[in-house]
């Protein structure tokens, strides 16, 4: 073929509303696409099962989604600077395609990749595709003296003021490769889609979101037909079914984001209600805090390896490590944190409530820090995402971007307010759901009940910790 491009799928798992594959389609039809497994990502020590099973899920999808246009998806296993200049070269592409990253370390390959094809002299091209607002475009201050955004309030502002991009249609067929071609592929390692056990992990729990873009759009679709509507006035409850659940989708791009905005803006246009419009902007402002953190992840990439208030470099961590397995285990005496808990290791996921409820507990009440969490997040979450992790935890710990200097969450208030009727306690709790609901909410377990429930009793004073804290951190100040 003398006019093929290489198109490289990372974080953009879909045909439809991706900014780098349309854009290589309309340089070229004869276009073959590709999808690399990392040994440096996948020989990390922070990759959780269910992660993993969702991303093999929507390649499994994107490849079906390949063969019936006529195109290929290849898989490659090794480093991609090694890898995808080989394959270009074993292909003769002309150019090769890639929607680009806010990491540290995806910034880093892409660069390593992109040296090595400049080598081939084989063109790179390099795209913006999973935010709304790419880094630069939205920016405090004037022309002469343009600043990223430290704070989500007035970022939000200049942000939603901006227009929004409409989403991209998808190629309608492609030019596959010929046997000749794909003879020539074994030479550069192009292997069959790996199953979980090959790549070291296991899985066998249910995932929250079926994988594919197929599944996203219809995770969408049904979140915009009934409960975006009172999103504001139901996030925040646990046991109730609140929330989009598309933050797996968002992770890999199995959805484009202009698709998702696109969606919030008719919902909008067709309701009638304040209320509606209230909840409907709710949930936007929620894809705007995606946006910032991942814009503050690109400008402040010191952020992965540490706190953004210098401070906290010498917070005296207590850091026990019985404690810390407790956490993990949802064995620390107070059922709000232990059912979040069981809820991430049983399903992989965690209501975003409970995030801030057991990120507030692991930091201020069993003074550990907060990297340790962060780190267990990303071992468990199918959603686990570097820029929203980490600014996540930072917010909780009070080392982040926040305005607000010291934030503290009772986990007794937190349950009476949103799960007043111990519901999700219950639910994952169900050694202790026969006590009383006032003993579950606010986790004054008498001794005698824990022990014949075999639930472990509390292993910290909520009051004593809390001033403990503020003593440390008072001191730290000053």
């Amino acid at each position: 073929m003398t006019n093929l491009v290489l198109f490289w799928h990372r974080r953009d798992l879909r045909l439809t509303d991706n900014v780098g594959l349309a854009e290589a389609f309309e340089h070229s039809p004869n276009l073959v696409s590709c999808f690399c497994f990392d040994p440096d990502i996948l020989e990390r020590d922070d990759i959780a099962p269910a992660r993993m099973a969702y991303l093999l899920g929507c390649l499994e999808s994107l490849e079906k989604a390949y063969r019936e246009l006529g195109g290929h998806l290849l898989f490659l296993r090794g480093k991609p600077e090694d890898k995808i200049p080989e394959l270009a070269q074993a292909l003769g592409a002309r150019a090769v395609y890639w929607n680009q990253d806010v990491e540290p370390y995806g910034r880093e390959r892409d660069r390593r990749v992109k040296e090595r094809l400049t080598q081939q002299s084989v063109e790179v091209h390099e795209c913006w595709d999973q935010l709304l607002h790419p880094p630069g475009e939205v920016l405090t201050g004037t022309s002469n003296n343009c600043k990223p955004y430290t704070v989500y309030t007035p970022y939000w502002k200049n942000w939603s003021r901006q227009p929004k991009d409409q989403p991209i249609t998808p190629p309608d067929s492609l030019q596959g490769l010929s046997e000749k071609d794909e003879q020539g592929l074994e030479g550069v390692g192009a292997i069959a889609l790996p199953s979980l056990r090959d790549l070291g992990f296991t899985w066998d729990a249910p995932l929250i979101l079926e994988p594919g873009e197929a599944a996203a759009k219809a995770q969408l679709e049904s979140f915009c037909n009934q409960a975006i509507y009172s999103y504001d006035e139901q996030r925040n409850f646990p046991f109730n079914d609140g929330t989009s659940r598309l933050s797996p989708a968002l992770k890999f791009g199995a959805i484009g984001i202009r698709d998702v905005w696109r969606a919030t803006e008719l919902v909008m246009d067709t309701t009638r209600s304040d209320e509606g419009r209230d909840n409907i902007l709710s949930w936007q402002q929620e894809l705007a805090w995606r946006e910032f953190y991942q814009t503050v992840m690109y400008f402040f990439p010191e952020l992965a390896e540490g706190p953004y208030r210098e401070p906290w470099d010498r917070f005296p961590w207590q850091n026990d490590e019985q404690k810390f397995a407790a956490w993990c285990e949802g064995k620390t005496g107070f059922p709000i944190v232990d059912a979040a808990m069981r809820q991430l290791n049983q399903t992989g996921w965690m209501h975003n409530r409970c995030r801030m409820i057991v990120a507030s507990f692991l930091t201020k009440d069993l003074i550990i820090n907060w990297q340790w969490g962060e780190k267990y997040f990303m071992q468990t979450l199918i959603d686990g995402d570097l820029s929203a992790n980490n600014g996540g935890w930072q917010w909780s710990a009070s080392s982040g971007m926040d305005p607000k200097p010291l934030r503290i969450f009772n986990p007794a208030s937190q349950a009476k307010k949103y799960d007043p009727e111990a519901e999700y306690i219950r639910h994952w709790l169900p050694e202790i759901r026969a006590l009383e609901t006032k003993d579950l909410v606010t986790g004054n377990i008498a001794p005698l009940d824990c022990e014949a429930c075999g639930y472990p009793r509390a292993i910290v004073n909520h009051n004593e910790q809390q001033r403990l804290f503020k003593q440390i951190y008072k001191d730290l100040k000053g």
